[in-house]
């Protein structure tokens, strides 16, 4: 029995759970694992996916770190949006009101997005919350435009057919059924590495399969008009990057592409084998760069910036 199986039998307990109002009213679910005055870290889930997908990330994080993460509006315990829909300026919305209700001001933290989250973190990158709480970003299997043109899920040739076929499954509104050995198997090939556990495709497929069918469908248009270089060229916190060398849905073009356009890169790492869901497949490798950033960028400074906080509230008193 894998490591990830026997984690995630039960979820990880939350320290604490709380409910966020986006700018729009609309209501965020969070959890907050670990100790409330440890380094700070900020996980934002991707499309069709929930905070569990987190689960081997937060068992690991919560011993020694405030670990807050996020259900993106129509996942997980997170309801449909209100007025302001589903947009990437909703995302931002989001994620700006979750750490403005986590972060006292000035506490500053690792922000880590797969996918969707990660292009969430890109839309918010000339955000002020953002830029007041991201110490550094960690950016998983995500990409910032062409992503219908680039996805390699359909074994056709590139070109303008594949591209309408892609736009037109992203947006497609056919459920997607209950778990069974045939959806497995399909949702291996679109997302995971060949190589990748039964147990860890598994738990994927649970996760995917729950996502409410009209926040996939909605999602999904997203996704396909996407487009967000602007906010990687915007995002002026050091920055790496994490892909997987299979990863259809998002293939390593779109990490290279927001490497190589990043103010402030750390550079790329790519995962020989793995697919789209890398927290999933190498939570080891996503863990240890999310842990190296906090080491780096937040641990050293996180006693100074509470007794900086402190002191300011004791001016204004």
């Amino acid at each position: 029995m894998s490591r990830l199986l026997q984690r995630d039998t039960v979820p990880p307990v939350p320290a604490a759970e709380l409910t966020v109002r986006s700018a729009d009213g609309s209501r965020i679910h969070v959890e907050l694992h670990g100790p409330e005055d440890a380094p700070a870290v900020v996980l934002a889930h991707g499309w069709t996916c929930n905070t569990r997908f987190w689960d081997a990330q937060i068992r690991d994080l919560a011993a020694d770190h405030r670990v807050i993460a996020y259900d993106q509006r129509g996942h997980g315990l997170t309801p449909e949006p209100g007025p302001g829909g589903y947009s990437t300026n909703a995302l931002a919305d989001d994620l700006e009101a979750v750490l403005a209700a986590t972060l006292a001001p000035g506490r500053r933290a690792v922000l880590a997005g797969h996918s969707m989250g990660g292009m969430t973190v890109m839309a918010a990158a000339a955000r002020p919350g953002l830029r007041e709480h991201a110490a550094a970003v960690l950016l998983c299997s995500t990409g910032s435009t062409r992503l219908a043109a680039e996805a390699r899920v359909l074994p056709l040739r590139a070109g303008a057919l594949r591209t309408r076929i892609t736009t037109a499954v992203l947006g497609a509104k056919a459920p997607l059924g209950p778990v069974n050995p045939v959806s497995r198997r399909i949702l291996k090939y679109a997302t995971m590495g060949a190589g990748s556990a039964p147990d860890r495709v598994d738990a994927c497929a649970r996760i995917v399969h729950s996502c409410p069918r009209r926040a996939r469908v909605e999602w999904g248009h997203v996704l396909a008009e996407l487009d967000l270089a602007a906010g990687v060229r915007e995002l002026r916190v050091p920055t790496a990057v994490i892909a997987g060398t299979d990863d259809r849905l998002t293939p390593p073009v779109h990490a290279r592409a927001i490497a190589a356009a990043l103010p402030v890169g750390l550079g790329l790492t790519e995962l020989a084998g793995m697919g789209h869901m890398t927290p999933v497949e190498a939570p080891e490798a996503v863990t240890a760069k999310i842990r190296e950033l906090v080491t780096r960028y937040v641990a050293t400074g996180t006693a100074a910036e509470r007794k900086a906080a402190t002191a300011e509230k004791e001016d204004v008193a």
